[in-house]
């Protein structure tokens, strides 16, 4: 038998629940906080200890005709196929259950049993140890589709008991077990797709619509919050731009002299990284550094703005959130961004130099003398709209993963991680389709 012994508190504080949700308070006319059952103690006003101690707080009632005594079960079937189940004695948790095997296997082995019915004439004091019983024996008649009569118990454990199958198991509580059709999942995966799709079109119409409204001066949004943005998406950002920038330089000068060192070629090191950077590099690290670093972060504030309800209110009070939020994080990045290209740029054109000059043995005029004839405004002309379009892709990547987002903590965090994988994806899809472009127009 199992030790339930240290399960004692644990079921006295929830039988003391039941107790109240039932309106079964032992003490109902003179409870001092009856009306509050959390912090009722079920204590009369003229308490007496030893009364209380030996009643016990755990105690569900008293059946007063019974003798005390040990827990006792006893049937016996009558010609009518009905089983009459006599129960008796003081029914303690602290004593264990009672073995009903043989009313079991006496259940069983009647095969015309149409009726069991039971008698509690014998019972002492009983807890929820009677409770766990009677719910045993009503789901064994119940799968064998007997009728159980409860007449003859307390009222109290009637109630209980009726109290403890008034709520049934949800048939489809639990997942279905097994995969799922390959035909299925692909529909349901273009089904999403064209949801996405339909959503994000919409998205990008009501950013458009937003635009014009912000050049006709007719857009409805707080100066001092495009302000704050600006600053964290330019000031704040320039640490981890300077140490990605200056990593990469260093690495496609390392890249680079590998190869010009077999044809004593390594003065041209400082055009690769410059024209790398100026061209590629520096606006797509940068890209890709705030896609992760405030895209993320533009995802996450929407998103809890979203479970707050903070959007709906904005919707109510008439004020579009297209305006409102997605407007200023949108240009400050467009605004920022291709400001943080260009440090980019001179950040990895100093990582090239510091390989150059410590490695190569260039003196620093002659490294940057090369850059400057390498390098023309067209070469940071192509890296600057790039920074800008990919600005522009980051923002809209986070607000919309963000207005996305569900009622939910983890829908937060999956917005945010949404947001970066959209962002990036659409950098390098578009860094593609512009390199393209300018080859195909000679920039």
């Amino acid at each position: 038998m199992p030790d339930v012994a240290s399960y004692r508190d644990k079921i006295r504080s929830f039988s003391h629940a039941v107790f109240h949700s039932a309106r079964l308070c032992p003490y109902p006319g003179s409870c001092t906080r009856h009306s509050q059952a959390r912090d009722c103690t079920c204590r009369p006003r003229n308490w007496n200890a030893r009364e209380w101690i030996s009643g016990s707080l755990f105690d569900f009632g008293v059946n007063t005709s019974g003798q005390a005594g040990n827990m006792d079960i006893s049937f016996s079937l009558d010609p009518y196929n009905t089983l009459a189940v006599r129960i008796g004695g003081d029914w303690n948790i602290a004593h264990g259950l009672p073995s009903a095997e043989e009313l079991h296997k006496k259940i069983a082995s009647t095969p015309n049993l149409e009726k069991i019915a039971l008698d509690g004439c014998g019972l002492g004091e009983w807890d929820s140890s009677l409770l766990t019983f009677l719910i045993n024996l009503k789901d064994l008649c119940s799968q064998r589709s007997i009728v159980l009569s409860c007449e003859g118990l307390p009222k109290g454990a009637v109630r209980l008991l009726d109290l403890a199958s008034a709520v049934p198991e949800e048939k489809d509580a639990h997942k279905k077990s097994g995969r799922t059709p390959f035909v299925s999942r692909v529909g349901e995966a273009s089904l999403e797709t064209v949801k996405s799709t339909g959503e994000m079109l919409a998205f990008l119409g009501e950013a458009s619509l937003a635009l014009l409204k912000l050049l006709r001066g007719k857009a409805r949004f707080r100066r001092c919050d495009l302000t704050l943005l600006i600053q964290e998406c330019g000031a704040q950002a320039l640490p981890i731009v300077s140490l990605v920038s200056v990593l990469v330089g260093l690495i496609l000068a390392f890249v680079g002299a590998v190869q010009l060192k077999l044809f004593g070629a390594q003065i041209y090191v400082a055009d690769l990284v410059g024209i790398g950077m100026a061209r590629e590099m520096g606006a797509m690290m940068t890209a890709i550094v705030m896609a992760g670093r405030t895209g993320a972060a533009f995802a996450a504030q929407l998103g809890t703005m979203e479970v707050n309800e903070e959007i709906d209110a904005l919707k109510t009070l008439g004020i579009s959130p297209m305006e409102f939020l997605v407007l200023p994080r949108m240009l400050a990045l467009v605004l920022m961004l291709p400001l943080l290209c260009l440090y980019a740029d001179l950040m990895g054109i100093l990582g090239g130099a510091i390989i150059g000059i410590g490695t190569l043995n260039l003196s620093p005029v002659e490294y940057f003398n090369e850059t400057v004839s390498a390098l023309n405004l067209t070469q940071f002309m192509a890296g600057l709209i790039k920074a800008g379009v990919f600005g522009v892709l980051v923002a809209l990547s986070g607000c919309l993963r963000g207005m996305q987002c569900g009622r939910s903590a983890s829908a937060v965090g999956e917005a945010a991680t949404s947001a970066v994988v959209t962002a990036i994806v659409s950098i390098i899809v578009s860094d593609a389709l512009l390199t393209v472009i300018f080859d195909r127009i000679g920039v």
